[in-house]
């Protein structure tokens, strides 16, 4: 075999491997995408919207969150913790008919506090404690993000959503619960959320409060039906 030939078989090998790695990486780009919007559902195109439909800047801040809080394991809560959160939820709810601002303040403290029980970042760090219920509770964080953000209108101190410890992540999201439809701070906090938007938020609310509590599926359709 002429050293000619031998030359054009090695760099016809080189050219295969070359392709074959580049669609490896497309490949793995593709199915890590697939993975990310599966695991954050609802929270994957918020991220997006964002990001004004940057879907690899989305995602490399999706990613960011898996890496640092994916490894938190849940604490379990014992019967008496959880009897404990049930009834305090149970008295907001009852409040927010005569004061709807102080049950919705409550019932931030409440996911606050569960989450902290449950073995995430403590509530006093709103942003990272959002980041990592994120990672784990994609379907339902966001009505943790209305109600701190409707609790902390009704406070006259803001909703606390800007990008901080979270890495990026952004509270966006009104009190509607639409991604993407953010106004500006002067003309987000000039008025007091009305009584359905806080009564929307809370009812959202309680889905992640539910998931926090780890409870039944029996028991948690007889609390929707109640």
């Amino acid at each position: 075999m002429s050293t000619g030939v031998i030359i054009a078989l090695i760099v016809a090998a080189a050219a295969v491997v070359a392709v074959a790695v580049v669609l490896s990486v497309r490949a793995r780009g593709a199915h890590g995408g697939r993975s990310l919007k599966q695991r954050f559902g609802p929270e994957y195109d918020r991220a997006v919207a964002r990001h004004d439909g940057d879907v690899k800047a989305a995602e490399r801040e999706l990613g960011g969150l898996v890496e640092r809080h994916g490894g938190l394991r849940e604490r379990p809560l014992e019967a008496a913790e959880r009897e404990r959160f049930e009834a305090r939820w149970t008295a907001a709810q009852e409040r927010f008919v005569d004061s709807p601002g102080a049950a919705v303040g409550e019932a931030d403290r409440l996911l606050a506090e569960v989450a902290g029980a449950r073995g995430y970042p403590d509530g006093t760090r709103y942003e990272e404690q959002l980041a990592a219920l994120t990672v784990h509770h994609a379907d339902h964080v966001h009505g943790y993000r209305r109600v701190h953000r409707a609790a902390g209108v009704r406070a006259g101190v803001g909703g606390g959503g800007d990008a901080g410890a979270a890495g990026g992540l952004k509270d966006t999201g009104g009190l509607g619960g639409e991604a993407g439809t953010d106004t500006g701070a002067g003309e987000r906090h000039s008025s007091a959320p009305g009584t359905e938007d806080l009564r929307a938020a809370v009812v959202e609310a309680r889905a992640l409060f539910d998931d926090l509590l780890d409870r039944p599926r029996r028991h948690r359709r007889q609390t929707k039906e109640a």
